[in-house]
């Protein structure tokens, strides 16, 4: 069925940001689903304007629609009054572009992008009227698919999903829908499990030894003793939606979006993404310039970024960067770069491609000192960054945003003063350059906390607790004071909830269900995250927030993740842990 417009359009007007929820934007995909063999719903669990800005979406939404046999529309998290007008109604989500109940679909596709919007794929499902537990889905009852980032340990959601993608979608997906296609439930479960870099759960039997992810998963009927990723080999070759769909209302990135490279080869050992996108693959110049051409044709965009995870490391950016701007600068197309290194390479660069407009430069020496940063294996030193900034302020640029993080592994107090050092050297360098437009300079300084990360060096290590943070953010607001500076910083809670979940084992599963049960909703919006009842969720669990979120993991114990292989073998990571830190655990 499909719902009344007549009955949907009278909830518009009582809700925040209507376009969230209507169909129609340009390029936005209509396919006679009745004649599909197999009908998907791609969910983004988290408002419209963040998910329009996922090119994973996109890409996967592209790839269906463009197989004859095959179809996909979308659909997103609601926002609270959108959800409360649906509830009080007794109405169904339903996808954007037809309206159809998200129950009535085949197979419903979700994005797992980080582990603060779990408790949305729950409200999800239950506002779809699907049962939140694979295990009480009948066959009546849609496919539940999840993919994406937070596959790299998909154990705290296992008992929510039917299958798992872990790995790269472009080629899986049109396998998994061949397989819904062809069988019921029971059988097309069998038949998805035989797909390279597919998990389906209720294959899997759980262990456990003691608090923490300390678990040991094993396969029975025949499913694969480990779940190897998939990657797409030839991103050139790969399929990539050059018209990109334009939402009505500002997003995230409002922006065409290239993207040119896949994969990063720096080996920071904090970074799961580095780690789990390997090995790094690039598209043809040609290939792009095509593609840019076509997406500024298709949209009507007046700006392109070029997505990687370091852009100035992709091979050939210098032509790639040359091309564009003499092709498409004259047109008043902007360019932007999202990710650079610290060097004077990437402002020659960036004053190659932000000739048109110039926005502000971002760089990332995640430490303070040296020692840290050796230690985390981020390859920038001072001369570096000093450098950096000298050309870019030399070249016109007064902001800057300089990403740290605390927390990390073997991190002191004096590591975290020396944050400040640095960056109030910045300052008095800038305002050195920048002479009569001193008074401009602004230097954003991020925050972060380190979080321990499944498949990386660190996964053993712990986060520090919310006092440990506390006083090293007390730290920071001491040494980063002055008109020139802005320093934000992520609330201890969401941090400890991350690291919690990121660590988490089938058992976290309970009290991610508890916590939404209790309201929790939006959980990566400051307004709405609640850390008290979260602590509830995890007490009713039977668990210990503190055993995944901060605890020292030994070398030999069996990890939740670790029959999921996203690249790096174990050897490997423990070698590069052991070159981090001395003396003994993490």
């Amino acid at each position: 069925m499909e719902i009344k417009i007549s009955t949907f359009d009278a909830l518009l007007s009582r809700v925040t940001k209507p376009a969230r929820y209507i169909d129609g934007e340009w390029n936005a995909v209509h396919k006679d689903t009745a004649s599909a063999r197999a009908r998907f719903a791609l969910v983004y669990p988290d408002v419209y304007e963040v998910g329009m800005s996922h090119l994973g979406l996109q890409i996967l939404y592209h790839v269906l629609n463009s197989a004859p046999d095959f179809a996909a529309e979308r659909a997103f998290a609601p926002w609270p009054d959108m959800e409360e007008e649906l509830r009080s109604r007794d109405l169904p989500l339903t996808s954007l572009e037809s309206r159809t109940p998200l129950r009535e679909f085949d197979a419903i596709g979700i994005t797992l992008p980080y582990e603060l919007t779990y408790t949305n794929v729950l409200n999800v499902l239950d506002l779809a009227g699907i049962p939140v537990r694979a295990s009480e889905r009948g066959a009546d009852d849609p496919i539940v698919i999840g993919g994406g980032p937070g596959a790299a340990n998909p154990e705290p959601m296992a008992d929510f999903f039917d299958a798992i993608l872990v790995g790269e979608g472009e080629e899986a997906i049109v396998e998994m829908a061949e397989a819904v296609a062809e069988a019921e439930r029971h059988e097309a479960l069998e038949r998805l499990a035989e797909i390279p870099g597919v998990y389906v759960p209720c294959l899997y039997e759980v262990s456990y030894e003691g608090g923490g992810p300390r678990a040991s998963v094993t396969p029975r009927d025949g499913a694969p003793q480990v779940i190897e990723r998939r990657i797409v080999e030839d991103l050139d070759a790969a399929p990539f939606p050059t018209e990109q769909i334009v939402p009505f209302l500002d997003t995230v990135h409002a922006r065409g979006t290239l993207e040119i490279m896949r994969g990063c080869a720096r080996g920071c050992r904090f970074c799961q993404a580095g780690a789990t996108y390997r090995p790094r693959r690039e598209r043809r110049v040609e290939t792009l310039l095509r593609q840019a051409e076509e997406t500024l044709a298709s949209t009507g965009y007046d700006e392109i970024s070029l997505l990687a995870f370091t852009s100035v490391d992709y091979r050939e950016i210098q032509e790639l960067a040359k091309q564009l701007v003499d092709r498409f600068g004259e047109r008043g197309i902007g360019l932007a770069l999202p990710s650079l290194r610290a060097d004077a390479f990437s402002i020659a660069l960036a004053n190659t491609i932000q000739r048109v407009r110039k926005t502000g430069l971002t760089f990332a020496p995640e430490a303070g000192t040296a020692r840290l940063r050796r230690a985390i294996g981020k390859q920038m030193g001072e001369d570096e960054l000093f450098a950096a900034a000298e050309a870019a302020f030399s070249s016109g640029w007064t902001r800057l945003k300089l990403y740290f993080m605390i927390g990390l592994p073997t991190e002191t107090d004096d590591d975290v003063a020396a944050i400040g050092d640095l960056v109030q050297r910045v300052v008095q360098f800038g305002r050195g350059v920048l002479g009569s437009r001193r008074s401009r300079l602004q230097i954003a300084v991020s925050a972060a906390t380190f979080v321990p990360k499944p498949h990386t060096p660190f996964q053993w290590g712990g986060q520090d607790g919310r006092e440990d943070l506390e006083r090293k953010h007390a730290i920071l607001q001491r040494a980063l004071r002055g008109r020139h500076i802005k320093l934000s910083w992520t609330d201890p809670g969401t941090s400890a909830l991350e690291a919690a979940v990121s660590r988490g084992d089938r058992r976290v599963g309970g009290a991610i269900e508890a916590a939404w049960r209790g309201g929790a909703r939006f959980d990566s919006w400051g307004e709405h995250f609640d850390f008290g009842r979260w602590e509830q969720a995890f007490r009713g669990a039977a668990l210990s927030m503190a055993d995944y979120a901060n605890s020292y993991l030994d070398y030999d114990a069996p990890l939740a993740w670790e029959h999921v292989s996203c690249g790096p073998e174990r050897s490997a990571l423990r070698e590069e842990a052991e070159r981090a830190i001395t003396g003994g655990k993490l």
